[in-house]
C-alpha cells in the first residue's frame, strides 16, 4: 500500500464541483419557493 500523507491531495476539482452543486441546489430551492407563492397568489 501506498503511504497516505494528509493533506497533500489536490481537492480543488471537488471544491469546485461542490460549489456548483450548493449553488444549484440554492437557486432550485428559490425557484420552487416562488413557484409556490406565485401559484398561491394567482389562486387566491
Amino acid at each position: 500500500m501506498a503511504n497516505h500523507k494528509h493533506g497533500e491531495m489536490d481537492t480543488s476539482v471537488q471544491e469546485k464541483t461542490f460549489d456548483g452543486f450548493i449553488k444549484l441546489t440554492t437557486r432550485t430551492a428559490i425557484f420552487c419557493i416562488c413557484v409556490l407563492i406565485f401559484m398561491a397568489l394567482v389562486n387566491g
